[in-house]
């Protein structure tokens, strides 16, 4: 499933990833859906259920739920557990361990992926 935002940047892909026995995915995607709008980023959020064994695998899916900006992990240092199977996921934050990443992570994930495609000034009136 994709939610479809105005004025869509196809060159940021974020990506939600859960599966269905999480207590936490609803809480990622509202919170998700919460920086994008008070951020003013468009793009388009792929919603995708990795309840299935092999759809966990195919993705690399290390747990529910998980945010992913341009492919990268929105978690600072995560390391691939090399394991995906569809479970929880606990993420280890200045609070301590919790079901959902750090807004701020998911905010930084998002404006280094707008660095990277918002052209220079220089750029821009080369364009024009």
């Amino acid at each position: 499933m994709t939610a479809e935002r105005a004025g869509v940047n196809p060159e940021i892909h974020v990506e939600l990833l859960w599966f269905a026995d999480c207590p936490n995915h609803e809480d990622a995607r509202r919170l998700l859906h919460e920086v994008l709008d008070q951020r003013g980023i468009p793009v388009t959020v792929e919603d995708i259920d990795a309840t299935d064994p092999a759809v966990a695998e195919q993705l690399r899916f290390p747990g529910s739920p998980t945010i992913r900006v341009n492919g990268q992990d929105v978690a600072p240092g995560f390391v691939d557990p090399g394991d995906y199977a569809p479970r929880c996921r606990i993420y280890w934050t200045k609070a301590g361990p919790r079901g959902l990443p750090e807004r701020a992570w998911i905010e930084a994930a998002l404006e280094a992926a707008a660095e990277v495609v918002r052209p220079s000034p220089g750029e821009a009136l080369r364009r024009e």
